[in-house]
């Protein structure tokens, strides 16, 4: 099991720069694509109250997208929440 979890959909270019630093910061994550499943997209609007892509949870906890990310990594929050 990861820490990190990124729900994605197949044409999202947010989706690919979020996995992009997460890969070169040698973070694991789960993807999971949820193109097309409405169930899956429902859920995330609930647990977030966003519908854009990526949606990322860190330790099960939202965190926002990809620049919520990319700001969580510039100020180094990113390392220490996955090393809490």
């Amino acid at each position: 099991m990861t820490d990190v979890t990124l729900y994605t959909t197949q044409v999202c270019p947010y989706c690919v720069a979020a996995k992009r630093l997460l890969s070169q910061r040698g973070i694991a994550y789960e993807e999971i694509d949820v193109t097309g499943d409405a169930a899956k997209r429902a859920w995330l609007v609930e647990a977030t109250g966003r519908r854009t892509v990526p949606q990322i949870f860190i330790k099960g906890l939202p965190v926002g997208g990809y620049d919520d990310l990319a700001e969580l990594d510039a100020r180094g929050e990113l390392a220490k929440m996955l090393a809490a």
